[in-house]
């Protein structure tokens, strides 16, 4: 008979599986699950096929649970990627299960839920952050009204959790400037963010089919940053 916790992580919506990569989870080898379901509709969201979670999910949890069984000692963790992860009731259940083999916990997440990351920390090794912008111009982004309180509240959350944490931000198109983006990382830096990556927006599968190629960012450009630890991903 399955306990309620079997019960519960039966019910996570999955859209994908990466069996193995060495990119999502710093110093890592994992496995990366795509969950279904994100309450935001980003302008440049590239994972327009996860934003719904369906009954009918392409991946049912059993087949995960397997696959992560057959992986035990070849790999070091799993992420939880999306979509928006902690849009899923499901997940805490899912994430004490795939503990319990063994793996360490990696979440990728744009804190969109805050309420639902608290009780989460806990349970997780790694996350990775989407800072989009200042908090006032999220909605440009992400077209929710209360988006902005929502992510900086779970960034406020991480930092004061002492968890491995790195901020990312993938600018978009009107927000791209150097002078914009400076001030963004003056704000995460004085927030206490030390691990940050400045990622390359690409717009070719928008989710907004009329936004504009976004601006190259320059490694000339970010030669002088506060960070500890600073990445510049142009791929």
């Amino acid at each position: 008979m399955l306990t309620t916790l079997q019960t519960e992580a039966k019910r996570l919506r999955i859209g994908g599986v990466t069996a193995l990569s060495t990119i999502d989870y710093p110093g890592e080898l994992a496995a990366v699950v795509y969950c279904q379901g994100c309450p935001w509709r980003c302008r440049y969201c590239h994972n327009g096929h996860l934003l719904t979670a369906e009954a009918d999910a392409p991946i049912a949890w059993d087949q995960l649970r397997g696959l992560l069984e057959r992986r035990q000692g070849l790999l070091d963790g799993v992420v939880f990627s999306g979509g928006e992860p902690t849009a899923q009731r499901a997940l805490p259940a899912a994430m004490r299960e795939i503990r319990a083999l063994g793996y360490k916990i990696g979440l990728h997440t744009s804190g969109a839920y805050p309420e639902r990351l608290h009780p989460l920390l806990p349970l997780v090794d790694w996350v990775g952050l989407d800072i989009k912008a200042l908090p006032e111009d999220y909605p440009l982004v992400t077209g929710a009204s209360d988006s902005g309180n929502k992510a900086w509240h779970s960034l406020r959350l991480l930092l004061d959790a002492d968890i491995a944490l790195e901020v990312r931000t993938t600018p978009m198109p009107g927000l791209d400037d150097t002078d914009y983006l400076n001030r963004l990382l003056q704000r995460l830096a004085g927030e206490g963010v030390g691990d940050y990556a400045l990622q390359q927006c690409r717009t070719a599968y928008a989710l907004d089919r009329q936004l504009p190629d976004a601006r190259e960012l320059q490694v000339a450009d970010w030669a002088h940053q506060p960070f500890k630890h600073f990445k510049l991903r142009q791929g």
